[in-house]
């Protein structure tokens, strides 16, 4: 079976995705110089200068090939921008190098184990680039006539496809009819036909022909002729994960299964022999193994077994950089009665880089709330920035950029343009922070359902089970 391993590559395509606001919409990269130093305010990073300086370095390494199979861990308290660099490093890597997030409690499911899970989202991070030739047929079309039989049954034709320096007449088939007619070929047209699979992809008209018509549609493209010979080599480069490559060669469906969804759980046996057939292609130079970025968000929710399965699959020869991020200080170990920093265990954090965030300062907030209204098409007055800014400082980062939208759309209802500081006042009133939700709960004086529990030891006992 290994000897018929398929990449479907030439069948993968792109699909759009929908264009939304989000939480880190606004991140273009890691907002780092040439020499990889950040800068202050770039690409929507702010503050969190070491962080981003260590999360460069490691991209740098990732680029070159050399830091497979290694770890990191970003600690440090919720909103100081975990998540954020991790999205920063995924923009500078670029569309080449594959990057999986996941969060840790997607790996309990249902469908499958958690080592399977995890191996699964390891074989995403790691791409692999195939170098195919195939021959290609490229010029601009001169004439092409179709015969039809009387019945309609058969059809026979020629096309006449010239370059700059050559003309040539083919005889067609009626499959290759049939493909040209499906592109809607006319003369003037550049086509490039690809040999091997019999593919026609339509390249613009010419120039030459530019003059035909009076009006053209908006979506015509103008090329020139193309030079040379009419019949060419091609070296064509795939880029596909080894996950991909898993699915295609796991189902009946092939290349269909990637967009069905249901991967379900795929052999071992199976990948072990995509693994010595891609060894192979890289030996013979017919393939690149490109090392990817993994991150997994809130890994304090896996458990021990996951972690040991992590140990273990650092070790691989196809493993990924693993990019950790915790916001948790002495925790328990999930599946253990034991404490250890981060919530991970002591021989995972050996492994491990770890790099520490630290809490924004007041202009390093107000920067971010600059971004954020930006994003979001907000205007704010200049005493609401002020005020958010001090908010932000009392209660959190994420409960300030939450009110932003809320202030736009009370500001809205008075038929105002910009949110001021009474729109963030009402807002305020509206929904509660962390704090003032607890000094709520307080003052119920015991009026909500199953709010006492007993004692201490009992919530400690509770805490114990989950």
């Amino acid at each position: 079976m290994a000897a018929q391993i398929s990449t479907g590559a030439s069948e993968l395509r792109d699909i759009t995705k929908m264009e939304r606001i989000g939480a880190h919409s606004h991140i273009r990269g890691l907002g780092l110089d040439d020499r990889l130093e950040p800068r202050a305010n770039s690409q929507g990073m702010v503050g969190q200068a070491k962080a981003r300086k260590a999360a460069g370095m490691i991209l740098k390494m990732v680029q070159e090939g050399r830091i497979a199979g290694r770890a990191m861990l970003f600690a440090g308290p919720p909103s100081t921008g975990k998540t954020a660099i991790a999205l920063g490093m995924a923009q500078t890597l670029g569309p080449d190098v594959p990057f999986t997030m996941i969060a840790a409690s997607e790996v309990f499911s249902l469908s499958m184990s958690k080592t399977e899970a995890l191996t699964q989202a390891l074989r995403r991070s790691i791409g692999v680039r195939i170098k195919e030739e195939s021959e290609i047929i490229e010029g601009e079309v001169v004439e092409m006539q179709i015969d039809r039989s009387l019945t309609g049954a058969t059809k026979t034709g020629k096309l006449t496809i010239k370059t700059t320096d050559m003309e040539t007449v083919y005889d067609l088939g009626t499959k290759m009819i049939d493909a040209l007619s499906k592109e809607k070929v006319t003369a003037g047209d550049v086509i490039a036909i690809d040999k091997t699979s019999g593919k026609v992809s339509k390249l613009g008209r010419s120039f030459a022909r530019s003059r035909d018509y009076d009006a053209m549609g908006a979506d015509t493209r103008f090329v020139q002729c193309p030079e040379g010979e009419v019949q060419k080599r091609k070296e064509v480069v795939h880029t596909v994960s080894l996950h991909e490559i898993d699915v295609i060669n796991s189902r009946t469906q092939g290349f269909l299964a990637l967009f069905a969804g249901d991967t379900g759980e795929i052999k071992p046996e199976l990948r072990d022999q995509i693994n010595t057939k891609v060894a192979e292609w890289r030996e013979e130079g017919k393939a690149e193994i490109i090392p990817g970025v993994l991150f997994i968000d809130e890994v304090h929710m896996l458990d021990i077994e996951c972690f040991s399965f992590l140990n273990r699959a650092l070790e691989n020869e196809f493993s990924p950089l693993v990019i950790m991020a915790s916001n948790r200080g002495m925790a328990r170990i999930r599946g253990t009665k034991f404490r250890s920093p981060h919530g991970l265990p002591v021989d995972l954090l050996d492994r491990v880089l770890i790099v520490s965030t630290h809490p924004y300062s007041p202009d390093e907030i107000q920067e971010i709330i600059k971004i954020r209204c930006e994003e979001e098409d907000v205007t704010l007055a200049d005493s609401a920035l002020t005020v958010l800014t001090s908010m932000a400082a009392q209660t959190t980062l994420r409960y300030a950029l939450n009110l932003i939208s809320c202030g736009q759309i009370i500001a809205r209802k008075r038929r105002a343009e910009r949110v001021e500081v009474e729109d963030l006042r009402r807002a305020y009133t509206y929904f509660m922070d962390e704090k003032r939700s607890v000094q709520w709960l307080k003052e119920q004086q015991g009026s909500l359902v199953f709010e006492e529990i007993g004692s201490d030891a009992a919530t400690k006992d509770a805490m114990d089970l989950s």
